[in-house]
């Protein structure tokens, strides 16, 4: 099986005019394809930040990234917003619905935008919508959604523009003790019908058993751990 993330001797250190401080540190790491990794660690030891610099979203101060065929650190703006849409799936705590447009405009949106005829993308969303248990839900606004309806259709969302690489981001941290069970359950079974690889960050331990290895942050590296 192929590898799909492959990271080398990453660091990442944030500077202010008072201090330096360093997050992560040699820290290496290779996914392969179709894998769930699940990274734990306590809060603030660098969990976010690492599903941040492998989404493009933060960079490393020195080291290497490389996901399928994307050498992120080296990538422009308009290079890492093609990798965005083209290549990940993001799920995160808050599910970042737009407010004014119902669940299936929130879901197609990145579809639409990526080119797919409006048609085809609403097709595709209604699709995803029912995978996820709340198509009967499809022309609500979020605020007319609970909190783990408006999980699932972030879920829905993720997978819209058939991403290789799922990043999940505490995706039950904002639920309920059963919402948050039903939500895990759900992003795993979605994942496997789709044949996705999942990078999931979580500090709930329920949540880290149901992936296939789990990795804790441990004085800015990583180790193999057993949950």
């Amino acid at each position: 099986m192929n590898n799909i993330v492959e990271i080398k001797n990453l660091e990442k250190t944030y500077v202010s005019d008072s201090e330096k401080l360093t997050i992560l540190k040699d820290l290496n790491l290779t996914v392969k394809e179709g894998s769930k990794l699940v990274i734990v660690g306590e809060s603030g030891s660098g969990k976010s930040t690492l599903l941040n610099i492998i989404g493009g979203i933060d960079k490393v101060t020195s080291g290497s990234v490389i996901a399928g065929k994307w050498d992120i650190s080296s990538l422009n703006e308009a290079e890492l917003a093609e990798y965005r849409s083209s290549f990940l799936g993001l799920i995160f705590q808050f599910h970042y619905l737009l407010k004014d447009f119902s669940a299936l405009e929130n879901v197609f949106m990145p579809a639409y935008i990526a080119g797919v005829p409006k048609k085809q993308a609403e097709e595709m969303a209604a699709q995803l919508l029912n995978d996820v248990g709340v198509y009967d839900r499809k022309d609500h606004l979020p605020s007319q959604l609970s909190g783990g309806e408006r999980q699932r259709v972030a879920v829905a969302r993720s997978l819209i523009n058939n991403p290789e690489l799922i990043l999940a981001d505490e995706p039950t941290g904002n639920l309920d003790p059963a919402n948050a069970g039903l939500i895990g359950d759900l992003l795993f079974s979605m994942v496997e019908k789709y044949n996705k690889t999942l990078i999931l960050v979580t500090h709930d331990l329920s949540l880290a058993k149901k992936g296939g290895s789990c990795f804790r942050i441990v004085n800015g590296g990583l180790q193999e751990t057993v949950i």
